[in-house]
């Protein structure tokens, strides 16, 4: 009896996808769920002090789901190499992405969040009406741009999502032809033949 071979490139792209999901599906879930349901039960402070470790542990996973991407797409890249024409090649487009959501939230992790985590300590402990309100407008400056950075680590991590979902569907659909585009147009205007 023959020893079935495990194809490490479909629990890689299983991977991924899982971790685009958890990603975007983390975001959603903490601003549509998790922050009104905490400002509605706690005070300002204690909600304050629950949703910095919430993000924390948010940012802590997406660290580690950074590391899932890396590690397959180092062995996409060494296997397949870059732009190839098969469903598991590592496309620039993947790799731009991967880039840019990884400095953004490098970014956040490492510079802007314990900049935001001081200034809302300051703010929490200010004793005069004057000194809060400076604090707590020093703190929400920071805090509106690391709002930005996690909605634009939210749109990376959706288009990584959408080229990863588009050739697993122009795969299924056509497993004959390449994947880039300009071989896909090629196909449809001479049957394929460049």
């Amino acid at each position: 009896m023959a020893r079935r071979r495990v194809n490490w490139c479909v629990i890689g792209l299983f991977l991924e996808i899982l971790g685009l999901v958890l990603w975007v599906g983390g975001l959603l879930v903490i601003i549509g769920v998790v922050i009104p349901a905490v400002f509605n039960s706690f005070g300002m402070e204690p909600a304050g002090r629950f949703l910095r470790r919430v993000f924390d542990g948010y940012g802590y996973m997406n660290l580690g789901l950074l590391g899932v991407f890396g590690i397959c797409a180092g062995l996409r890249f060494r296997t397949y190499g870059i732009g190839g024409a098969t469903l598991w090649a590592l496309s620039k487009g993947e790799l731009g992405l991967l880039a840019g959501m990884f400095l953004v939230t490098t970014g956040i992790m490492g510079v802007l969040g314990p900049q935001a985590v001081a200034l809302q300590e300051l703010a929490f402990e200010a004793v005069s009406k004057s000194e809060k309100e400076m604090a707590y407008a020093e703190f929400f400056r920071v805090h509106m741009i690391v709002r930005g950075l996690h909605m634009v680590n939210l749109g990376l991590a959706i288009g990584l999502l959408i080229i990863k979902l588009r050739r697993m569907v122009v795969h299924a659909i056509r497993p004959d032809i390449a994947l880039s585009p300009s071989t896909v147009e090629g196909s449809s205007v001479n049957g394929g033949t460049q």
